[in-house]
């Protein structure tokens, strides 16, 4: 969220969240920037699945609209196959709050698309440094690689590589 690419350090980190309401992750909309399927969260109710990320403060001038100093706002950087939702979550301190996420619209989503090993090794490096249960980040592992097992490309090396974040700690990139 903070990385030189997007808010460039702008944002508060406020801490881990998990979301109140049932969501799973999904990797279901095609990103040109990453070449690969990027990352959603859709609602799963009666699945008693909850996802984990990273609560952060940004200032409402680099969530959306249009800035004098040329910087993209959040609303820009996710693009347009991407609105605002609210969602419920509880922060670390165990407070539930309303927050603002942007999910990806529903005639955007699509089935069929694979993910890469960078961009999760992105994700589940981002989980593990904010110490989120170790059972979500092998639940997003999981998720990887069964959406690429679902595609008619032919992703297998990138799925092996997925395969390999289940025991990495680190950020290096395997063999």
């Amino acid at each position: 969220m903070n990385a030189p690419k997007r808010l460039v350090g702008d944002a508060l980190y406020l801490g881990r969240a998990q979301t109140l309401d049932e969501y799973e992750i999904a990797f279901d909309v095609w990103s040109q920037t990453n070449a690969c399927a990027a990352s959603n969260l859709v609602p799963v109710v009666g699945t008693g699945r909850r996802s984990w990320g990273v609560l952060y403060e940004i200032p409402a001038d680099l969530i959306r609209g249009k800035r004098a100093d040329g910087r993209r706002t959040l609303a820009q950087i996710e693009g347009s196959r991407y609105e605002e939702r609210p969602i419920r979550v509880r922060d670390t301190n165990g407070v539930e709050i309303e927050v603002t996420t942007f999910l990806v619209k529903p005639d955007e989503q699509r089935s069929g698309l694979w993910t890469s090993f960078d961009y999760v090794q992105h994700i589940v490096n981002g989980l593990r440094a904010h110490e989120v249960p170790e059972e979500y980040v092998q639940r997003v592992i999981d998720i990887a690689i069964r959406t690429n097992t679902r595609t008619a490309q032919p992703v297998t090396e990138q799925t092996h590589l997925i395969e390999t974040l289940r025991q990495s700690r680190g950020s290096a990139h395997p063999g």
